[in-house]
């Protein structure tokens, strides 16, 4: 894209990812780098609520770094308390449905790690809305 900044049109990303580190250090150390990337271009995150794994090492460089973290979690597993520490502002709905759609609203870019049958739901999820300009 010679001659234009896509960073001065979006201003927060959605970062599906794994909530797991996975096998591969290089994976990691690339959710650490979008991270930081992130917040050098100012850009506001909106994340899945959990903050381990990649889609934490994403979101603690992007908070470092000084970006705006925006985290949506259905309630039932913010009781469980099976994510981590939330990070930055929260919002909790009732289903992963709502969380997803709370999510697609906040974001004008989606970025995908590698993760699990959840981050592939919301990659589809995602490229169904897009085929249907939804989003």
């Amino acid at each position: 894209m010679r001659g234009s900044s896509i960073s001065s049109t979006i201003t927060t990303t959605c970062v599906f990812g794994g909530s797991s580190p996975g096998k591969e250090k290089e994976f990691l150390e690339s959710a650490n780098h979008l991270g930081r990337v992130l917040a050098e271009r100012k850009i506001h995150l909106v994340y899945k609520g959990d903050s381990l794994g990649l889609m934490g090492s994403v979101l603690i460089a992007a908070f470092l770094g000084g970006s705006q973290v925006f985290g949506v979690i259905p309630t039932a597993l913010a009781k469980i308390n099976i994510i981590g520490k939330i990070v930055g502002e929260e919002q909790q709905v009732s289903t992963m449905s709502e969380r997803l759609s709370v999510m697609f609203e906040h974001a004008d870019a989606f970025i995908a790690l590698p993760g699990g049958l959840g981050t592939l739901e919301e990659i589809f999820h995602n490229s169904s809305w897009a085929q249907l300009n939804i989003h």
